[in-house]
């Protein structure tokens, strides 16, 4: 009985294929590692001490670096227990939950007709490409060079040009004896009850070929050339071929890129077509992008099988920030342990094929590398531009929180989403101003009514006075209170630098916008900073900063930075500095305080490494991994002790040694 490829790959999909050969051999638990769905055993074709046999989910296939034996689901059955292929198949398919395929005369015809459809698609690419370097395809082509792309990117996404006439592709396909009914069912023309005679569906656009899983095309989007033209992207219509929110754009190319050296398991999903290949041709080969419309359910699903944790990339604006609210929503109730999604957040006003075309790949790069956790876009939505500060509010907060995590359907991962929450939570609250003037008891200074010691007040202060008047975010700092350590020096440079030259923050947005801190309430502080720029642009002034910032509460904050700053004599970061020596001193401490972060995720990274294989008794790697990690701590500890740097950073500059130099 012949199976058709759709069955197979259906099948082939729903069975993890760790579940077939995992029957049949054990995992070795040192090098396996479950939620990549990446295995490792000793191979069950030869007899071997140390695991060389290699299974990957992600890629459904095997491989023995031993003796070189490599396959899928149903060579494994084949070879291994001389099973014959309908067996097999037979097997994964009881596995899958899926009934056989019966004999079906009807079903060989349509697949017969799938396949001739395919060869009329085929076609009609060929045609879209040809009359792209035809005399026609002039304009088209001017079009593709203004926005960078090169011939051979051209050709690698077989790109192409619908002319602007009603019957041109469909003409060209009868003459090459595709039949009206092949043509229609391909959606490549326009027809209908309605419509005495059919006409191509796309006229006057640049075309993009869209690739089945099998690397076969199987649908078209159009680019209209037309500023006049009804819509400025039109996909094919659903067909026999082609069902929009079951397929990526550039889905088979990105799973090969992310399977290779420089991929890592890595998907990026961005928002179109373009970004797609603007990527590529930077060299970011692994993107792939919806069909114009949302992501959906099935497209998650495809991203999963290709990688346990793709990268949802946004644009940066208020649509952006919109579109990614959604797939939050739309992957909250399918997360399991080792799959979830991380987000992208593009500067605003940006998309990656501006970004990429005028900046080079570096700027995206970043932008990665600060993507967003699933909880973290889960926390900053719930709690943006809110006001906490009744008791009411912050309920809401709460029970808001726990309706949006009591949709993951996975019941372990739920628990720890709903820990996580509990946890921002209660760090949030501490820092939020319910008694915003009041005098609370046992704080330093004055007495409360029972006599005891209570209130704050200023040094210098009559003993007598009132307590002045704190927000209760900063009476729980260390500032107020001695619970928090002070910010460390360097990031209350890179704080105040910016609260007293604001435009920094707009010559170096993407740098700066991405700085975490340690300090609990310079964390809060620098949101409420990130939302003044947003809000006032670079029309934002320091003035306006610090009066938003008192406004908000962080006043004392602000204060106890500067004399922090000024005692330390930092003088780059104050006001007296001018806007170039800020700039450079900011840049140095801004690099400080990345490569501190780097090594210190290194070295907590080396130690659980340790910790795992002293538990695993691998003696050899314990040497090896103890001498890193001491070059490390050295590393570490050299830029703990160049700390005092900081202080030299206007002696650095050559022009700035405190107000005397001026």
């Amino acid at each position: 009985m012949r199976f058709s490829p759709s069955f197979l790959d259906e099948i082939r999909d729903r069975v993890p294929i760790s579940d077939v050969v995992g029957k049949r051999v054990t995992w070795d638990r040192r090098k396996t590692n479950v939620s990549r769905g990446d295995y490792w055993a000793c191979c069950p074709f030869h007899g071997e001490k140390s695991p060389s046999f290699h299974c990957e989910d992600r890629k459904g296939r095997y491989h023995c670096f031993g003796c070189g034996v490599s396959g899928d689901h149903f060579r494994f059955l084949t070879d291994l227990e001389g099973l014959s292929f309908p067996e097999a198949v037979q097997q994964i398919a009881d596995m899958a939950g899926v009934a056989m395929p019966q004999p079906d005369p009807q079903a060989e015809r349509r697949e017969r007709e799938r396949t001739s459809l395919l060869d009329v698609m085929e076609l009609a690419t060929q045609f879209f490409q040809d009359q792209l370097q035809a005399a026609t395809g002039a304009k088209a082509r001017a079009y593709l060079r203004e926005r960078g792309l090169t011939g051979r990117t051209i050709e690698t996404f077989r790109l192409g040009y619908a002319p602007d006439s009603r019957n041109a592709l469909k003409e060209f396909l009868a003459g090459k004896g595709a039949g009206k009914e092949q043509i229609e069912a391909c959606g490549l023309v326009v027809h209908g009850p309605d419509v005495p005679v059919s006409y191509d569906r796309f006229r006057d656009r640049i075309m993009f070929p869209i690739h089945s899983a099998r690397e076969k095309v199987i649908a078209f989007g159009g680019r209209a050339m037309s500023a006049d033209a009804p819509a400025k992207y039109l996909n094919s219509n659903e067909t026999e071929l082609f069902h929009k929110g079951n397929v990526l754009f550039n889905f088979a190319r990105a799973r090969r890129a992310s399977q290779g050296p420089d991929g890592s398991g890595t998907i990026i999903a961005v928002e179109g077509y373009m970004d797609v290949i603007a990527l590529h041709q930077a060299g970011i080969e692994n993107a792939v992008a919806p069909l114009g419309t949302a992501l959906t359910e099935n497209q998650l699903d495809l991203l999963w099988k290709m990688t346990p944790q793709p990268v949802l990339c946004f644009d940066g604006d208020g649509a952006g920030i919109r579109a990614a609210n959604r797939a939050v929503d739309l992957a909250l109730p399918h997360l399991k342990p080792g799959r979830s999604v991380r987000f992208a957040l593009l500067p605003d006003g940006k998309d990656p094929d501006d970004l990429v075309r005028h900046e080079g790949r570096e700027p995206f790069d970043k932008v990665l590398a600060n993507a967003r956790s699933l909880a973290d876009m889960v926390w900053m939505r719930e709690v943006q531009g809110g006001g906490f500060d009744t008791p009411e509010k912050r309920a809401e907060l709460e029970a808001r929180l726990r309706q949006v995590t009591s949709v993951v359907a996975d019941e372990s991962v739920r628990r720890h989403y709903g820990q996580d929450m509990r946890d921002r939570l209660n760090a949030f609250l501490q820092g939020s101003a319910p008694f915003r003037g009041e005098r609370r008891p046992f704080e330093r200074g004055g007495r409360d009514r029972g006599g005891r010691q209570g209130g704050f007040r200023p040094a210098g202060g009559d003993r007598n006075a009132g307590p002045t008047t704190i927000s209760d975010r900063l009476a729980r700092s260390s500032l107020v209170s001695g619970q928090q350590a002070a910010p460390s020096l360097r990031e209350s440079v890179l704080a105040l630098t910016i609260v007293n030259h604001p435009q920094l923050l707009f010559d170096e947005y993407d740098e700066i916008s991405t700085i975490e801190f340690d300090h609990r309430d310079l964390q809060r502080c620098w949101a409420a900073v990130l939302n003044a720029a947003a809000a006032n642009g670079p029309r934002l002034t320091r003035e306006g900063l610090v009066e938003q910032l008192e406004a908000e509460g962080f006043g004392a904050l602000i204060g106890a930075l500067d004399q922090q700053i000024r005692y330390a004599r930092l003088w780059t970061a104050t006001t007296a500095a001018a806007p170039e020596d800020a700039r450079e001193g900011y840049l140095q401490a801004l690099a400080l305080h990345k490569r501190t972060k780097a090594l210190n995720w290194q070295r907590r990274e080396l130690e659980r490494e340790l910790a795992h294989a002293t538990e695993e008794g691998d003696l050899e790697a314990v040497p090896q991994l103890l001498r890193t990690l001491q070059e490390v701590q050295l590393e570490v500890t050299r830029l703990e002790n160049q700390e005092a740097i900081i202080e030299g950073f206007g002696v650095l500059s050559g022009r700035v040694k405190g107000p005397a130099a001026r």
